[in-house]
């Protein structure tokens, strides 16, 4: 699995871009899908909202592993305009990003 800024990785044949930065306690993690993408929590949600990103966001990951693991906590408007919904799995919401299904 990735582990570095711009790491191409594959997950179930769909391929996805993921940035990873030490900045603090934490690591900064985004992986970019089609149309989307699903941040860790230092990305600002109401900012997304705002400039009319599809985006969901986790929290309290380390790993992109923990990340491709985690649930949705949150989403934009405009994720939810494709079905994405809080506690869904990461994996599902790349895959609604992409405009693919099943």
């Amino acid at each position: 699995m990735a582990e570095n800024a711009g790491d191409t990785f594959e997950c179930e044949g769909r391929k996805y871009v993921a940035l990873k930065q030490e900045i603090g306690n934490l690591p900064l993690i985004v992986v970019r899908a089609k149309n989307g993408y699903v941040a860790c929590s230092y990305i600002d949600k109401e900012t997304a909202e705002k400039v009319g990103d599809i985006a969901a966001f986790v929290s309290g990951v380390k790993t992109i592993d923990d990340f491709m693991r985690a649930k949705i906590r949150h989403t934009t408007s405009w994720a939810e305009d494709l079905g994405i919904r809080e506690g869904m799995s990461v994996k599902k919401a790349l895959e609604l990003m992409d405009g693919t299904q099943g």
